[in-house]
């Protein structure tokens, strides 16, 4: 009930946010009209259409927000038609005649001329749908939660009811702001006699709304000056919800029964839970060494049991396998490794998976991969064959485009790693990358459980090149920053123009200020260059730097050129340049720029792209 209390007073506080600003002439229009037959049936077509649609967006992809956008369409032309009835009533009786029942019926109540109060409260519905079509709240802290929980856990009651929670708060505060406001406008009748007036300035007001939404200032310029201080309000709301939600995760015993959604860091997407080493380690990890994890009755009582293994049915392909079920692998240990191929944390702990699926295979070990993208490109079935060629991966891989597998086993983070005992039950987890060897042994402690003989002792040694080798995390200053507007942090340049052509410049000065210079266009996961010559540029500290980044809608190879402190890097290049510097985007994917062979230091990355067309999503470091 936490939850669905927080989502309530996060729509509340919208009613301080300038995203509400384009709807309040829709709503204001109607209160010189009764509350009961205007006012709350048009709050109510607005709350229930709302929740629908962002519902609808969250979890069914881009064929909803195309329905949306007609949606928009249609909505922005109904009520423009209502401003325009409002400013010069004469023109009502030729408006309606094309207009079916229900719009007639509409436009004789907007004129005062209703047969009774059904009539009111339809048309007043029929408003609040066309309204809850056009509103578009800024997705500060809390709305974000919702919305990305929605789109992990998939369409269900409790994600819908949170974004009905969420749009009921600002009905609220709205239905608080109409009462008042439809006293104002009585009382300016009745001392002033300026009823036509009002009424002919709201339906000019109800004009400009229309214009501001159809010129998509909604989503663009309100939310870019959305109230700090409201975010902030909503942040520690979330954050006393997440202490009371950790005290609760402490007293159970696995991690399985952690809550859905996870406070704050869920609303910077689940790439936000991509992990250093030993990020987030499981239970067993917490109470001892590797000593202490070699088979026997002492290492069977450090390996709690977390709960049964959840099917692994909703997969949309399987690579180097046929499809396996929980059921068919009872009798087997398994191990699960979720990862998505331009995740680097993952690129680098695949390695230790690549080696113990070898080394235990004929002792009864399972591994199966299950790739579950971050990134839109992740979903190509040719990419992620292609990364399954080149990372050498031969062992079973799920491919989870729907997010099934994932929200079965209610994991949020990449890598992560499940190990699964013969009987079919979770004994042990492990999220980010590091802790290999004491990963390894629980592998020995299952298979020793499971009756295997003479199961090796070791661990595996491995010596990874390129962008598998490990990080030096010691020398990682730098975090993962993404460079699309949803989760973009610490962009130096001119303020971002969502989803439109602009013209960028900035300088870095600090360590992680980051830059765009050139012309491109923003999204929520990428920015796009429109014209060759475009450039980012980044202060880091690490050894490796990594960006991923993919060729333009045409598939085009986009040629590019890095300096490193204004200089050719030489020795300092990755393995996807050469020691000038230059290289070329031929796929999507994680190219690896920079890897300092000496001291690491504070160093200035700029990349200049020769062509146009070039996607890039995210900066990684190591």
């Amino acid at each position: 009930m936490l939850i669905f209390a927080l989502a309530y007073l996060g729509g509340v506080l919208t009613i301080l946010s300038p995203c509400i600003l384009p709807i309040l002439p829709f709503v204001f229009a109607r209160s010189d009209r009764p509350f009961v037959q205007s006012g709350l049936p048009m709050l109510l077509g607005m709350t229930i259409t709302f929740a629908g649609v962002a519902s609808l967006a969250a979890v069914a992809g881009g064929w909803a927000v195309a329905a949306n956008e007609y949606g928009r369409i249609a909505a922005m032309a109904l009520l423009a038609v209502f401003g325009i009835m409002l400013i010069f009533p004469a023109l009502s009786d030729r408006l309606t005649r094309p207009l079916v029942a229900l719009g007639e019926r509409l436009t004789l109540s907007a004129n005062g001329k209703s047969s009774g109060p059904l009539g009111g409260v339809l048309s007043s519905l029929l408003l609040g749908v066309a309204t809850g079509l056009l509103w578009a709240p800024c997705a500060g802290p809390i709305l974000g939660l919702i919305l990305t929980g929605a789109a992990l856990e998939g369409p269900n009651v409790t994600t819908s009811l949170l974004l009905v929670a969420y749009a009921a708060g600002a009905a609220t505060s709205l239905a608080l702001a109409l009462l008042v406001g439809g006293r104002v406008f009585a009382m300016m009748k009745g001392s002033l006699g300026a009823g036509e007036w009002v009424r002919r300035g709201l339906g000019v007001l109800v004009l400009v709304a229309v214009g501001a939404i159809g010129l998509g200032l909604d989503t663009g310029f309100l939310t870019q000056v959305s109230v700090a201080g409201t975010n902030k309000l909503e942040q520690g709301l979330i954050d006393g919800l997440e202490a009371e939600s950790t005290m609760r995760e402490a007293s159970g015993s696995a991690a399985m029964e952690a809550p859905a959604m996870r406070g704050p860091a869920m609303m910077e997407g689940p790439a936000m839970m991509r992990g250093g080493p030993a990020l987030m380690q499981g239970p067993a990890m917490m109470q001892g060494g590797p000593a202490m994890m070699a088979g026997g009755t002492d290492a069977q009582q450090m390996l709690p049991f977390e709960g049964a293994m959840p099917p692994l049915t909703g997969a949309v392909e399987w690579l180097n396998s046929p499809p396996l079920t929980s059921e068919e692998l009872r009798g087997k240990v398994v191990l699960i490794d979720f990862w998505t191929y331009s995740c680097i944390n993952c690129i680098r702990a695949i390695p230790y998976v690549r080696a113990w699926a070898e080394k235990y295979k004929d002792d009864g070990l399972v591994v199966i991969g299950v790739h579950t993208p971050e990134f839109a490109f992740e979903k190509s079935l040719p990419n992620v064959e292609k990364a399954r060629t080149d990372l050498g991966i031969t062992y079973p891989v799920a491919v989870d485009n729907d997010y099934a597998i994932w929200r079965a086993f209610r994991n949020r983070y990449w890598p992560a790693h499940y190990f699964i005992d013969a009987k079919g039950n979770i004994r042990y987890h492990h999220f980010g990358e590091g802790g290999y060897a004491e990963s390894e042994r629980v592998i020995q402690t299952l298979l020793a459980e499971a009756g295997s003989a003479n199961v090796a002792a070791d661990v595996v040694e491995v010596a990874a090149t390129g962008a598998e080798a490990a990080a030096d995390m010691a020398n990682v200053k730098s975090p993962e920053t993404y460079i699309g507007y949803a989760r973009a942090e610490n962009l130096v340049s001119s303020d971002v123009t969502k989803d439109a052509p602009a013209s960028y410049a900035g300088t870095v000065a600090k360590l992680n200020d980051w830059a765009l210079n050139g012309r491109w266009t923003v999204h929520p996961e990428n920015a796009t260059l429109d014209a060759a010559g475009g450039a980012i540029s980044f202060r880091f500290h690490a050894r490796d730097l990594h960006l991923v980044l993919g060729p333009g809608a045409d598939g085009k190879p986009v040629r590019f050129r890095v300096t490193i402190d204004g200089a050719a890097p030489g020795e300092a290049h990755g393995v996807d340049i050469d020691a000038e510097g230059n290289g070329t985007v031929t796929v999507e994917g994680l190219y690896q720029l920079i890897r300092q062979p000496g001291p690491v230091t504070e160093r200035t990355f700029e990349i200049t792209f020769l062509d146009p067309g070039v996607m890039a999503y995210a900066f990684t470091f190591g």
